[in-house]
């Protein structure tokens, strides 16, 4: 029998919080270890309840329990430099994890929910330098740093990557938002690229 037959996707709702929590903190763990001051690592029931109703908070179940999470934040958390949809507070429980539950759900995300239903032609979301392995995981799935800063918080230097979910639709996204972030780096990319031909 497949794996996935016992899968359901969906939005998380209230009734959800207590799961949620209990998930992201043992998910998070080691980016506690880490010190890094992500608020998904030291959420706390109330802190994922309000998630759950600001936000369009997406879980992964497995038979009937809650596997994976990531949440498409409608809070505008990257606003002041991008009008672009950002992904946050993604997690897979730690014993399933390797069984790609996560690929399919940020998958399930970028395609079902931004892409195809909210039209967006791409996708942020951020991760720490800090991180031995976040960063090479995304990049591997398509993002892009397209910006390098410190939130002096004591996290040291975070990347703001981007993934190109539509490439008609994002080089017209980028025409008609010419000040947006991935607008200047697409520019400055295709400049650099045309320096080195």
């Amino acid at each position: 029998m497949d794996d996935k037959e016992h899968e359901v996707i969906r939005l998380a709702i209230a009734a959800d919080a207590p799961a949620l929590r209990n998930l992201l903190y043992r998910a998070y763990e080691p980016i506690r270890m880490l010190n890094l001051k992500w608020p998904a690592a030291y959420v706390t029931q109330d802190a994922a309840l309000a998630n759950i109703e600001r936000n369009e908070c997406y879980v992964l179940e497995k038979d009937g329990s809650i596997a994976a999470t990531i949440t498409y934040s409608l809070e505008g958390d990257v606003r002041d430099v991008t009008d672009l949809p950002f992904i946050k507070w993604f997690a897979v429980d730690p014993v399933l994890q390797g069984h790609r539950l996560g690929a399919r759900l940020i998958r399930y995300v970028e395609q079902t929910i931004l892409l195809g239903k909210y039209k967006w032609p791409a996708v942020t979301l951020a991760t720490a330098e800090r991180h031995p392995w976040l960063a090479a995981m995304y990049r591997r799935s398509g993002y892009e740093s397209i910006l390098e800063f410190d939130s002096k918080n004591g996290d040291g230097n975070m990347y703001l990557m981007c993934k190109v979910l539509n490439s008609d639709r994002f080089e017209r996204y980028i025409r008609e938002h010419p000040a947006d972030l991935a607008a200047i780096h697409n520019r400055t990319r295709l400049v650099n690229e045309n320096m080195n031909q």
